[in-house]
């Protein structure tokens, strides 16, 4: 375990959390500059910038929104809610509103609260439906009582482009690992900016060691964001064999996986193991067409085999979508139990062959090949003795590590040790992808 790792995605936490972010405009720009400086320029974002207007498949891109400022004020010129007090006040989208006096009824017509948590702002977005709108804490609400006050929404909605940033950092094998976060929400930390923080952690660190497989994540605003990637790497995205978005990964909650749309693909099979073999409390859910984009991913026209990580659930606990998903809602050392949890599930993937066996007429004699003595090197001789034992008997060339794994109980690196021993005394072959 890295002893800085948690603080450092802490702190990068920290300097994401007051940018205004959205679907498109400067602080999707700002937020991917962050990304690559956390990142120390090797590797490093590749940028794209489509144009709005640009059909991507069945959406198309749209006009690009930045907001400067915006406020309520009351009679005697008060600033009674302040954009740059919470960039959440602002309904995200919202069109330009120049400043001008409304009556109190009207404008309750545009204000968005939580009666149930009054303290609490809520985050709402008008993407797609030109409007505007503030959110309010319900105290807030409450407390205007004058007859008319002063609004503006200093924003722009215009001709620009959706940016997003991906890296691919190539393995032995061309065939890939997809990460995929959403960063499209403002100052959001559970939702959002935990998945940025655990994925740039993992690029970073990948990026040191040696790699069969190869990773490519991609940082996106959410459903247009992966839309327009699709759209545009149909080639790319035929060879990804596994892949998962990371979201709400820093709160308090145990670990929840949303498996594939295939529901036993290695991706999923991995991600149980490791969570199971941790010894933690964690969750398992099929499927279901709503979340985040995965649903994008796993589409008919790709199918792709993308799980979904989380810790709190989406919708289901109460900081979602709302201020209280703030900097003291999440901590290190859950950010670095993903970042943990998900180097098992790559070096999973990464070490997870499908065998047959070369002398499958009875147990080969071990002895005389030298593989009991050299059992006599390792820290726990019994386990690779019995690691050899479940992989001869069980490589037929229909189970891989990951099911012999399952099976026997038996550590995963001492499977991966036995099995490169009988590879290498001429016991095994190796049928990965031999189909």
């Amino acid at each position: 375990m890295s002893a800085s790792r948690g603080p450092e995605m802490m702190r990068l936490i920290e300097r994401l959390y007051p940018i205004c972010r959205s679907i498109t405009g400067d602080g999707v720009r700002a937020t991917l500059d962050l990304i690559d400086e956390a990142l120390g320029g090797s590797p490093s974002l590749d940028r794209s910038e489509v144009p709005s207007g640009t059909p991507v498949l069945d959406w198309t891109v749209p006009r690009e929104w930045n907001i400067r400022d915006a406020w309520i004020k009351d009679a005697s010129g008060r600033r009674v809610v302040d954009f740059r007090e919470s960039n959440l006040h602002v309904v995200s989208y919202s069109t330009p509103v120049a400043p001008r006096r409304i009556g109190l009824d009207e404008l309750r017509g545009h204000l968005h609260s939580l009666p149930e948590h009054p303290d609490w702002i809520p985050y709402r977005t008008s993407y797609y439906d030109e409007s505007w709108g503030f959110c309010v804490t319900q105290k807030q609400l409450d407390s205007m009582t004058d007859p008319e006050y002063e609004i503006c929404i200093d924003s722009t909605l215009e001709d620009g482009a959706l940016s997003y940033g991906e890296c691919l950092i190539a393995g032995d094998s061309e065939r890939e690992v997809l990460v995929s976060v959403h960063i499209c929400h403002p100052s959001l930390c559970n939702d959002n900016l935990s998945g940025i923080a655990v994925a740039t952690t993992l690029l970073r660190e990948l990026a040191t060691r040696p790699r069969r497989l190869s990773y490519r994540f991609v940082f996106a605003p959410g459903t247009i964001g992966a839309i327009t990637w699709l759209a545009r790497n149909r080639e790319q995205a035929a060879r990804i064999d596994h892949g998962l978005t990371l979201v709400c990964l820093g709160d308090d909650s145990p670990f929840r996986y949303k498996r594939s749309l295939r529901g036993d693909a290695d991706i999923d099979r991995a991600v149980e193991y490791a969570l199971a073999t941790a010894g933690n409390p964690y969750e398992v859910k099929d499927f279901h067409p709503y979340g985040y984009d995965e649903r994008q991913y796993n589409s008919p026209g790709f199918r792709l085999p993308v799980g979904s990580l989380m810790r709190g659930r989406h919708g289901e606990f109460p900081e979602y979508h709302t201020s209280g998903d703030g900097l003291d809602f999440v901590r290190a050392d859950r950010l670095e139990g993903a970042v943990e949890t998900l180097q098992t599930v790559f070096e999973v993937l990464e070490g997870n062959r499908r065998y047959r066996s070369l002398s499958p007429y009875g147990e080969p004699q071990l002895g005389r090949r030298g593989l009991y003595r050299a059992m006599g090197g390792e820290t726990d001789p019994g386990d690779l003795s019995m690691a050899m034992l479940w992989i001869l008997q069980l490589a037929d060339g229909d189970h891989d590590l990951l099911a012999m794994a399952k099976r026997s109980g038996v550590a995963w690196a001492s499977l991966v040790r036995a099995a490169e021993l009988l590879l290498e005394h001429g016991l095994l072959a190796d049928e990965t992808g031999a189909d």
